[in-house]
Parts: C-alpha cells; structure tokens; sequence
C-alpha cells in the first residue's frame, strides 16, 4: 500500500516506525475532518503492514501537537444547521476509540498545546509522551461545550478529583500534571525528542522511550488534591462553588473563579457527564454518551455564543443564557437517545 497524500497529514516509515505528523502548524495544527480520514487511513495501512512495529503520531512546528478540532468550521455548520459537524464528531470518535484499541503500540509526542481533539489523538494511546513544553486541556466549557473525545472518560478516571477540577475550571496542566491526571505517561524534556525519534525507528518502543524518558518535577496540581478532593466531590455546581469558597486557599478561589467564567449549561452537563462515565464499562460507552451530549450543544445557544466570543469577535465576553448557575435547568436532553446516535463495536476498526 501507499501513504495517504495530504500535506495537512504528512505519512512517513522511518525504520520500523510508521509516523504521522499532523502538518497544519499555522492553526496550531487544529484537526479538520480530511485530518481524521487521512489519520485512520494511515492506521489502517500501518496495521497491515508487518514491517511497521511502531506507530508515532506528533504535530509539525514548534508550538502544539494539536490544539484541538477545528472550531470555526464547527461553529460555521452549526449555525447553518447542516450536517457536517455531526459526520466530523462521529468520525472522529471512531478515531478515538480505534487509536485506544490499536493492536501495535502507539507513541504520541504531546509537545507544545494539546486540547481537545488532540487529547483525543494523543491521550488514548499506549505510549503518551510528555515534554517541559506541554500545555494540556480539556477547555471546552468555556466555548459553551463539554468535554468530549473520550475525556469524559479519561478524566472520570484521574486521581480522586483531579478530573473534575480540570474539566470544570478548563486549566492548564503541564506535563508533570498530565502524568499526574493519567493522561500522559513518561516525560521527554524537548531537547531530547530528535533522539527519541531516531530510537524508535530501530529499537523495541519501551526501550526507546524508557532511554529518553526523565523523572517529571513535582506535579502542583497533585499536591493540591487535599482542597481539589474536598471541594470536587460536591454533587452540584453550586456547592463546588460554595466549598471552594469557603476554602483558605488562593489556589480554590482561583478555581471559584475560573468557574464563574463558564457557561452554566456546560458545566452542569460536564458535571453529570463525568459522574455517569465513572459508571460505564468502557470508552466506547463514553464515546457514545459524548456524542449524545456533543451534537446536542450544537443545537443550543451557549455553543454559538462562546465560539463567537473566543474565537470569532475575540471580545472574551460571552453571554451565557442562563447567565447564572441556579436557572439551570434539568439537562437530561443532552444524554437522550438521537435518531443518529453513534454506536461502537469495544474493539472495532474504524471502516
């Protein structure tokens, strides 16, 4: 077979490495539909390939691995009311679902920005690798959105309540945090990433990362788990709030404060996502319940709003309706069963 052209995705063999670089370093590197197919195409012929043992994925330019989905499209086809963002999120939950169940191992390169779309790439691999230049988040509350990709999943999953303090106050980890969330395993300061490169080109994967790999500093967020633990475990957005408040700490008003920014609606469905993850028996069960949840904030005016805001006007003001956290309502839609709901085989190729 022959590499999938494209020079959004660059498909290369180095050695007994097949490596894919996602190739659009002027939008951060930020993942388009024609991104998703080329990736799977790529995977679909690695895997047959007895030659390749390894598979890297990382991003091209100095600045992020992936930044996330392409969002102005996104919002683009919501507005519009067409179909394209709902065939991108289904697809590229295939994609997620088929790099975690992936039979040959799979080494991603988190260096630079990785949010959203690229936890999705990055995060469900065998072997995710961290540098002293990851910036890591799942920023999606703030767009009037709620953590998809399978996020909901790996961040039900992290120590205690680190996840939901990272889902709800859409921080910023670095990679001794993203180790410590479980969203990442080894780290590789970035001065060494050339050789761990030429490692895994001839040398067995847990060799060659193991050879790179430091021990990563302290991680700050998990030496706040004694206030995050306390605070997070709450059953509402309202008495998160009012715990973090009550907390002597600047680190649980920042939080307190990060969360007032963000769309009530979001965070009240990130919230019940995360508890109803923890209860299901595996990412494509969660995959499914994003989906449900994800095509639906297409539909409602907190999506339109906090992309407009952030990424369109750039006025960093969006007006969320409701505006306050107590006119909430109950937000059982978001979870409902859809004529088009996604449905993944545990296991599955992605076809």
């Amino acid at each position: 077979m022959t590499a999938p052209d494209s020079a959004a995705v660059l498909v290369t063999v180095d050695g007994h490495a097949g490596r894919i670089t996602l190739n659009r370093p002027e939008t951060l590197n930020a993942l388009t539909l024609e991104m998703v197919r080329l990736i799977v195409g790529a995977l679909d012929w690695f895997e047959t390939d007895d030659a390749i043992s390894t598979v890297v994925v990382d991003g091209a330019g100095d600045r992020a691995f992936c930044a996330g989905g392409d969002i102005r499209s996104i919002y683009e086809g919501a507005r519009a009311g067409d179909r394209a963002p709902r065939t991108f999120l289904a697809e590229e939950y295939r994609m997620n679902a088929r790099i975690a169940r992936y039979p040959k191992p799979i080494v991603t390169v988190m260096d630079g920005i990785v949010m959203g779309g690229g936890v999705g790439i990055a995060a469900h691999a065998s072997h995710r690798v961290v540098t002293d230049r990851s910036i890591v988040a799942m920023p999606e509350v703030g767009i009037g959105f709620a953590p998809d990709v399978g996020g909901t999943w790996l961040l039900s999953r992290a120590p205690g309540e680190l996840g939901t303090h990272v889902a709800l106050t859409a921080c910023r980890l670095n990679g001794a945090d993203a180790i410590a969330c479980g969203l990442a395993d080894s780290y590789v300061p970035a001065d060494r990433l050339v050789a761990l490169g030429a490692a895994l080109a001839v040398t067995a994967v847990d060799q060659a990362v193991g050879t790179a790999a430091s021990e990563p500093p302290d991680s700050r967020l998990a030496g706040s788990r004694s206030w995050i633990d306390r605070c997070y475990s709450a059953s509402s957005i309202a008495e998160i709030l009012e715990r973090l408040e009550a907390e002597d700490s600047s680190g649980a008003d920042a939080a307190a404060g990060e969360i007032r920014t963000k769309s009530p609606t979001s965070l009240t469905v990130a919230l019940a996502a995360l508890r109803q993850a923890r209860t299901l028996p595996d990412l494509e069960r969660c995959l499914e319940m994003e989906y449900r949840i994800s095509t639906t904030f297409l539909t409602v005016p907190d999506f339109i709003e906090g992309v407009r805001a952030a990424i369109i006007d750039k006025d960093r003001s969006p007006r969320w309706s409701p505006s306050d956290i107590a006119d909430v309502g109950d937000v059982d839609a978001f979870f409902a069963p859809q004529p088009d709901d996604l449905h993944l085989d545990v296991g599955e190729s992605a076809q």
